[in-house]
């Protein structure tokens, strides 16, 4: 498998050491695009990659699938353009999602040139669970409270713990971009954006961000809690989203799929 990424940060770092040097999985990361030059031609050399500043060179060159670890704006930018070009794509930046005629049009696009959008579960589980739940309509109710800290957030000067949010997950991913992917993924496993409930709290006093989710349905009832590490170079991003894309590559053509 040859991999392509778009971006030059912290999970794009994260893949290629585990991929072009640690081996975890059979394949290799051959591209990378971004517009910090300088970033992107260290981690080429480093890694023995090529690098692009130019996204149509970028694109046409060999691989299979695209990882996607930018921003928003890039997926809305480009995801349609990777998918026409005939590769996979794994979706770090679910918040673009957010629109639904572009979610409706990523579909289309997808289907109409036969290839795959991946959503990895990012920092929260339990994602199974309510898609099955929801399989003839019986998930009622969905809710996620998030507690961040300060630096997570890009509060540091709080001292004290704040509710900063509380409404639908459509509204918070517009309030927090960045932060906000997991609350907008549990919308599509789930009952939509405008249904599934969506708590923050920032908390000065813990280290790992915390996820406790919340479903009521004819399945029953669920309460999951996820206290994740922050990665070690970046107190925003979640190690846990980065294994997930990991994982997305690792499973991706096994014979053997587990969960829906």
């Amino acid at each position: 498998m040859k991999i392509g990424i778009i971006g030059t940060g912290n999970i794009a770092k994260y893949l290629l050491e585990n991929i072009n040097k640690n081996r975890k999985l059979e394949g290799k990361i051959v591209a990378l695009f971004g517009r910090n030059e300088k970033v992107g031609q260290l981690l080429a050399e480093q890694y023995n990659a090529d690098f692009f500043t130019d996204f149509k060179i970028f694109i046409n060159s060999e691989m299979d699938i695209v990882v996607e670890a930018a921003t928003i704006g890039v997926t809305v930018q480009y995801i349609k353009e990777v998918l026409e070009s005939k590769k996979d794509v794994i979706i770090s930046s679910i918040g673009a999602f957010n629109d639904n005629e572009f979610l409706k049009e990523m579909k289309e696009t997808a289907q109409l040139h036969t290839k795959h959008i991946y959503l990895p579960s990012g920092a929260i589980g339990g994602l199974d669970l309510l898609q099955s739940a929801n399989s003839l309509n019986g998930l009622k109710e969905v809710s996620i409270t998030t507690r961040k800290s300060p630096e997570s957030l890009g509060l540091e000067g709080v001292t004290k713990e704040q509710l900063l949010f509380d409404g639908s997950a459509r509204d918070a991913i517009e309030k927090f971009p960045q932060n906000m992917n997991v609350a907008l993924l549990l919308s599509i496993a789930g009952i939509g954006a405008e249904k599934t409930r969506v708590r923050v709290l920032v908390d000065p006093t813990i280290e790992r961000n915390t996820h406790t989710i919340e479903a009521d349905g004819d399945f029953g009832t669920m309460l999951l809690t996820i206290e994740n590490n922050p990665m070690p170079d970046n107190p925003k991003t979640s190690y846990l989203a980065a294994l997930s894309i990991l994982s997305t590559l690792q499973n991706k053509n096994q014979s053997i799929s587990i969960g829906s």
